[in-house]
């Protein structure tokens, strides 16, 4: 149920990036009721959080020193590049995301960390005591 839940808020979370931030896009099919863009979101998402639970500990690890230098601050240069890497990778098909360039990734990655974080704090996780 907790992994249902953390798809969910990256769906809003992203689909928050894609709304605000101009040169970030969510391509939908034309003929798209809300539930198939709905579907499109939610398969960014997955894609997302497959992206950050393979990729992202091993560029973490990789980056170490550079993390400790910045004071942590290079660690939103990755997330930056795991959203760009989630976008490269969906626009392997006719939707999904896309973004124009690394600012707007940047960016977009910095909204995605904190409604994902404000949206942790109001929902619970389960099995914590």
């Amino acid at each position: 149920m907790a992994l249902l839940l953390r798809l969910v808020i990256n769906a809003v979370a992203i689909w928050l990036a894609s709304v605000w931030v101009t040169k970030i896009h969510l391509i939908y099919p034309p003929d798209a009721g809300t539930w198939g863009k709905v579907l499109v979101v939610v398969c960014v998402a997955l894609v997302f959080g497959l992206v950050n639970a393979l990729i992202k500990p091993i560029i973490k690890l990789l980056s170490l020193p550079l993390v400790v230098l910045t004071l942590g601050l290079f660690l939103l240069v990755i997330n930056a590049l795991m959203l760009w890497l989630t976008a490269k990778i969906t626009e392997t098909s006719q939707y999904g995301l896309r973004i124009d360039g690394f600012a707007a990734a940047f960016i977009g990655a910095i909204i995605v960390t904190v409604v994902n974080w404000v949206l942790g704090i109001l929902v619970p996780e389960g099995g914590r005591d």
